[in-house]
């Protein structure tokens, strides 16, 4: 394959599984009550997380897993726990304060932006399990920095998404944004079903095998 396919076909798999379009009302829900500056703020922060977690585990993701016996299972389970009780959260309009101090602000832009944002939900099961692969595959260097630029590129489609989205919660309004928080909280709670049960069944399967 040529060196364009090989990169179109990685970026590609990428901006599937990283989704910015489906992120993009879970960031706008949870940073609802933040300034204009402090959401781009918690944008850059995630995206610079998650970009560096997928990076780390292309090179060390393997060895990472083996090290500490860690399962892809193992780990949709737990981003399936976290998507749940933030789904909940959502759902009882509950996870942004009404009003935030600038010293509440910054933490709670700290607290958000690594998890749940970064992780799980930007570099989630599926990003880091396509990282380790396609780091496997690639026998040359020059593949292995294809695939460095194809995560780098996604990242840069998702911050685009995430800046752009800011003016749509004004737009929403206070009543928008609640609506939309409830209708995400619902759907991240699914998801998470999902990723439980998806990471729960190797194992429900080894018990009974």
């Amino acid at each position: 394959m040529s060196h364009f396919t090989i990169i179109l076909l990685y970026f590609t798999s990428f901006l599937t599984l990283m989704n910015p379009m489906g992120i993009m009302p879970v960031f706008l829900t949870m940073t609802s009550q933040l300034s204009k500056k402090e959401r781009r703020k918690t944008a850059l922060k995630a995206i610079i997380t998650a970009t560096l977690v997928l990076i780390l585990f292309a090179f060390a993701g393997k060895y990472l897993f083996d090290f500490f016996g860690i399962s892809v299972a193992g780990l949709k389970v737990v981003g399936g726990v976290l998507f749940f009780v933030m789904g909940y959260d959502m759902l009882n309009a509950r996870l942004s304060p009404m009003k935030l101090s600038a010293k509440d602000a910054e933490k709670y832009v700290n607290d958000i932006a690594i998890t749940p944002l970064g992780i799980p939900m930007i570099a989630g099961p599926g990003a880091i399990t396509n990282a380790i692969v396609l780091m496997g595959e690639s026998q040359t260097m020059v593949n292995k920095g294809l695939l460095i630029l194809s995560i780098v590129l996604v990242s840069i489609v998702l911050m685009i998404t995430l800046f752009g989205a800011v003016g749509i919660t004004k737009f929403l309004g206070d009543i928008g944004n609640k609506i939309m928080m409830k209708l995400m909280g619902l759907i991240v709670m699914v998801i998470a079903v999902e990723f439980f049960f998806a990471g729960i069944s190797p194992y429900i399967k080894a018990i009974l095998g």
